[in-house]
């Protein structure tokens, strides 16, 4: 299974990513790469509590990510 991910800057330092298919699933870490890492075992843990409670595991739909730029006057 694949789940896009969304990674932010931690204003403390470091990074926190959230899982939009999967309300609630998120993780963090000092760099990139152990954010990846946590939050691939943050699914896994996820799912697994999902099929404990017999809940079937969410298949993702199309999600598309972009940038708008707009300019507010006074702003």
């Amino acid at each position: 299974m694949e789940y896009t991910i969304l990674i932010h800057q931690a204003e403390e330092g470091g990074f926190w990513s959230e899982v939009p298919a999967l309300p609630g699933c998120y993780s963090q870490g000092e760099t990139i790469d152990e954010t990846l890492q946590n939050t691939k075992e943050a699914i896994e843990s996820h799912l697994i509590a999902l099929k404990e409670d017999l809940v079937a595991a969410p298949i993702e739909e199309s999600l598309f990510i972009g940038k708008v730029r707009v300019e507010v006057p006074g702003l």
